[in-house]
């Protein structure tokens, strides 16, 4: 850390696991905000620019790009691969040996999973979280099973199950998650945000 860093009286900073090696250093980088109740532990590398919430848990062996957002009561459990620009919600799960791209963002209580059937050994063996493409969006309260893969700038509707993969810019919802519209227009979203907003007495400039 070269640069300051706003780090609160009571985070922590370098936790050593059962899984921790003498030689694993936590890396974090500059202008890093952490605030009270964090952890982020030995062996995991954090790029320039982190701001975390309250009680945010970073587990060992995660990398995380630069100018990533993990708001309070979330956790990025270990071995996760997350890029720059990514913007984490409050009270996320994000599972083992998930990939986030650049610029995705997870909206409040998203959960990912990462083992297909936990009672068995062989299955705990192979275990992987999904692939979060660039730009994607997950609706509150989703979750996403292991190995989907979520394409590029897709939307997952809130309260979402995805069990399969979707699309490169789709929307997809419910429960299974299917597509709802494909190939969408960043004209179409503001269409239906007009809609929305009037149905409330509002406009959008």
């Amino acid at each position: 850390m070269r640069n300051p860093c706003q780090i609160d009286e009571s985070a922590i900073l370098g936790y050593a696991s059962p899984f921790t090696q003498d030689s694993d250093r936590l890396v974090l980088g500059d202008d890093a905000v952490v605030r009270s109740g964090s952890v982020l532990y030995l062996g995991s590398t954090i790029g320039a620019r982190f701001n975390c919430g309250h009680n945010v848990v970073i587990r060992e062996r995660s990398s995380l790009g630069d100018g990533v957002s993990v708001w309070s009561n979330s956790v990025i459990d270990y071995g996760c691969k997350i890029g720059s620009d990514v913007k984490i919600h409050c009270n996320c799960y994000i599972a083992q040996y998930t990939i986030i791209e650049d610029k995705a963002f997870l909206a409040p209580s998203v959960s990912v999973a990462n083992d297909l059937y936990p009672s068995l050994e062989e299955s705990k063996q192979k275990m992987r979280g999904p692939i979060i493409r660039r730009g994607a969006q997950i609706g509150v309260n989703s979750t996403l099973l292991p190995y989907v893969e979520i394409g590029e700038s897709s939307i997952v509707g809130s309260g979402s199950v995805v069990t399969r993969d979707v699309p490169p810019r789709s929307i997809v919802a419910g429960n299974p998650a299917r597509v709802i519209e494909s190939d969408y227009s960043t004209q179409r979203l503001l269409e239906r945000l007009k809609a929305r907003f009037s149905r409330y007495g509002e406009k959008l400039d």
